[in-house]
């Protein structure tokens, strides 16, 4: 079934169906202040943390589905009829009640028409602010007068800290009490520790407070819920609560004839009484809200237009253009902290996956990626590894590390990860080739726990030394606690042969960047590493698949002849990435991974799935199979695996992985996939399972770069060098043009793909502003403002 479309002309994507297969989000804020807001207006919102900073309540895997959330309830004062804006959560009969909702780029707009009555509320979260905005517009389209109330309506935590406030009721029951302040609710919790980060607010700005409600109880009434909350049906009594649980409820009665309108916004935040004021009194010109929303719009869409591209597939350009390029910003700022999947528990950034997330916003965002990868290497430790989870209040320099009692007992993360440094390479080479910012290497920047500085050049030195350090018992660098796949644990001194590969990658990157600083002592020490490794992993082919490593006993694990797991992904793509890969062995590595492990709707990670003979380290053993880590489609190896078949120049292949694996394709059986077509999952479920194609944990995934990655440096060939950019794509042979417009280290990129033969991938000659080259490599000095570029397969 179909429950929305693409509007790629505004940025949105268009749900027109309210009882989607699960909770259609969309993301509001900043890393100051994030709020996620499903399309029936469920959701919640957080103050930089969604551990520590927990402002409003969700229900997570609740019944029913998706509450509380941010409620505009609207009543008929002269019937009682009463609805909410959004279709849930009273949920009237579709046949009658009329919706959409736009999720936009951190915006969303739920839009009703009920007996008459339009409502339109626009949230988000303004630019750089730290509050939210509801902007409501009533407008009675009856052919009568109507007397109307309209109340807002969040569920305040008792606590910031979200365990705390949902498990440790003896405590978080009797710390919080609301006050009514003119035209606000005020809620504070420790009130004696006269906290000003412990206020919060729930105001109405453009028309006056007529009742109020600051008690949960009051508000919903006994065994009612927030369909049937007896605050609406029998209206607010004033209530303000003293322990118990805090809300914040405000009505409004409006008075419109037909073809007239109200308009008017509820504000949420956490602020002092004096900040509320303030902020209620400046949008009481409603034109405050419409302007800041106009430019939230225009800051993301400028964002977006630094890589617009215009193929055959409009699948294709919607998700680049717009929606996987949005969720790599969501991705960017808040990794894996807040979702409607992720409860909130992390307080902090994964190494790898912040590491990785940075990638998918280099070419659309240099600056930003610039200064998250500042931030990381101030995480990078001494020793060259990555903090396995760096803190939201990271305090650089000054950190513990892992195997410190206090840092082990804050992240729960006692152990160094394999991978975690070695995924700085490609996102440095990213970033620099795509800006042509090569003095970033010799900036200084200080380690985890040392103030001590050193140059972005020598960070890197010291992440191969971690692993260079830490080899295991056949030479390839070691286990430790896990790589890139936390259910596959080698032990201490196994081996990783997709570690391996990526060590191959960072040498090969970091000696270009010791060749560019004529660093030749180091450069030959890099080919001396990469001479060592290149036998032991030799050693690792097995007939047609590359195995995926020892373990500390010295078993193998991966051969052909397993009875399960005998095939695994990343090996096979991270061979062609690296280059180590020989012609023949990429080939038919990616012909096995072709043959055993994709399906319709994606690659899985492995196959079989462990059941009967799972070692100890193999923990993805206690999933089902074919969902997860055991043999399911794992959505972030997707874009590897279309990188590897562009870079082998089988284009067909490239884009049959990336259709299979996309969203939008399944727009149309969306209640097979459940989750959102625009954006990515973390998996799908394989073709074992009896659910084979319903997705899981949405947004938050480094699905969301690595598929970027795939896209733009794979189909399409951008691929940024230090001297200029390659132009070289790997597409459909049923795609005979293509035009892409992008920004390049300031310059304008015009750029037309010619393929009037139904070429796969090879460039027969580019043109720039008229002129053939010599090669594909467009140097930067070449370049004008504007440019417009042929090239022809």
């Amino acid at each position: 079934m179909n429950y929305g479309f693409f509007d790629e002309k505004n940025k949105e994507y268009v749900i027109t169906r309210p009882d989607t297969p699960a909770p259609w989000a969309n993301y509001l804020g900043s890393p100051l202040y994030g709020a996620i807001i499903s399309g029936n207006a469920g959701g919640y919102s957080f103050v930089k943390s969604g551990a520590n900073g927990r402002l409003t309540r969700y229900r997570f895997n609740g019944v029913p589905h998706d509450q509380p959330g941010r409620y505009v309830y609207i009543k008929d004062r002269e019937n009682g009829n009463y609805w909410s804006a959004s279709w849930a959560p009273v949920c009237k009969d579709m046949q009658e009640f009329k919706y959409e909702c736009r999720h936009g780029t951190a915006y969303t707009q739920i839009s009703s028409d009920y007996t008459g009555i339009k409502a339109q509320v626009n949230y988000f979260v303004p630019q750089g602010a730290e509050h939210e905005v509801w902007r409501v517009n009533i407008f009675n389209n009856s052919g009568r007068q109507r007397k109307l109330s309209v109340t807002g309506y969040v569920e305040f935590t008792n606590e910031s800290n979200y365990e705390q406030d949902q498990v440790n009721l003896q405590y978080t029951q009797f710390i919080s009490r609301t006050y009514f302040k003119e035209n606000f609710i005020k809620q504070v919790y420790n009130e004696n520790f006269k906290d000003p980060d412990k206020e919060r607010f729930f105001g109405l700005a453009g028309t006056e407070v007529s009742k109020y409600c600051g008690d949960r109880e009051r508000f919903v009434g006994k065994y009612r819920g927030y369909e049937n909350p007896i605050g609406i049906a029998e209206g607010l009594n004033n209530d303000l609560n003293y322990c118990g649980n805090s809300c914040g409820a405000l009505q409004t009665e409006i008075l419109l004839r037909d073809g007239e309108s109200a308009e008017f916004v509820f504000l949420l935040g956490q602020k002092p009484e004096a900040e509320a004021r303030k902020l209620i009194a400046f949008y009481s010109d409603i034109r405050a809200a419409d302007k800041e929303l106009e430019e939230l719009k225009s800051y993301w869409h400028a964002k977006l237009e630094n890589l617009v591209v215009k193929t055959p597939d409009e699948k294709f350009n919607n998700m680049l253009n717009v929606w996987n390029a949005y969720q790599c910003f969501i991705t960017f700022i808040w990794s894996r902290a807040a979702s409607f999947s992720y409860c909130g528990l992390r307080n902090g950034y994964g190494y790898r996956d912040t590491v990785q997330d940075i990638q998918g916003i280099i070419h659309l965002a240099p600056e930003m990626a610039l200064e998250q990868i500042r931030f990381m290497l101030s995480a990078q430790v001494s020793n060259g590894a990555g903090l396995p989870l760096v803190k939201f209040n990271h305090n650089a320099g000054h950190e513990g590390t892992p195997g410190d009692p206090d840092y082990d007992r804050e992240t729960g993360h006692p152990s160094y990860r394999a991978d975690d440094a070695l995924w700085l390479f490609p996102t440095i080479y990213k970033y620099i080739t795509e800006s042509g910012n090569m003095a970033f290497l010799d900036e200084k920047i200080c380690y985890a726990e040392t103030p001590d500085q050193e140059s972005v050049y020598e960070h890197l030195k010291r992440a191969v030394d971690f692993s260079v350090n830490n080899l295991g018992n056949h030479g390839m660098p070691a286990g430790l606690h896990a790589d890139w796949n936390d259910c596959l644990r080698l032990g201490k001194k196994g081996e990783s042969v997709f570690v391996a590969f990526q060590l191959v990658y960072a040498i090969k990157l970091l000696k270009e960047f010791a060749e560019y600083k004529n660093d030749k002592d180091y450069a030959e020490y890099l080919s001396k590493i990469s001479g060592e490794l290149e036998p032991v992993l030799a050693e690792c082919w097995n007939d047609d698949r590359w195995i995926r490593g020892y373990r500390e006993n010295g078993d193998i694990i991966g051969q052909k002849t397993d009875p399960e797991a005998s095939m695994w992904l990343n090996p096979q793509s991270w061979g062609i990435i690296s280059g180590f890969s020989s012609e023949e062995q990429a080939k038919t590595s990616m012909d096995s991974v072709y043959r055993e492990l994709n399906t319709p709707y994606g690659i899985q990670v492995m196959n079989p799935p462990y059941a009967n003979h799972a070692f100890d380290g193999a923990l993805m053993v206690c999933f089902n199979g074919y969902v997860k880590e055991n043999a399911g489609i794992f959505s972030q190896p997707q874009g590897w695996a279309i990188l590897a078949e562009s870079l082998l120049g089988r284009g067909n292949r490239a884009y049959e992985y990336w259709r299979n694996s996309c969203p939008a394709y399944m727009n149309d059986d969306a209640d097979k996939r459940v989750l959102e077509p625009y954006v990515h999952g973390q998996f799908t479920e394989g073709k074992g399972s009896p659910f084979a194609g319903r997705s899981h944990v949405h947004w938050l995934t480094g699905t969301a770069s690595t598929v970027m990655v795939g896209s733009v440096e794979g189909i399409l060939g951008l691929r940024p060098e230090i001297g200029g950019i390659v132009i070289n794509p790997s597409i459909s042979s049923e795609w005979k043009e293509l035009e892409i417009k992008k920004n390049f280290r300031g310059k304008e990129l015009n750029i037309k793909i010619s393929n009037p033969n139904g070429a796969e991938s090879g460039v027969k000659a580019v043109s720039v502003n008229r002129e053939k080259i010599a090669g594909l490599l467009i140097e930067e000095k070449i370049l004008k403002e504007k440019n417009e570029i042929l090239v022809e397969m």
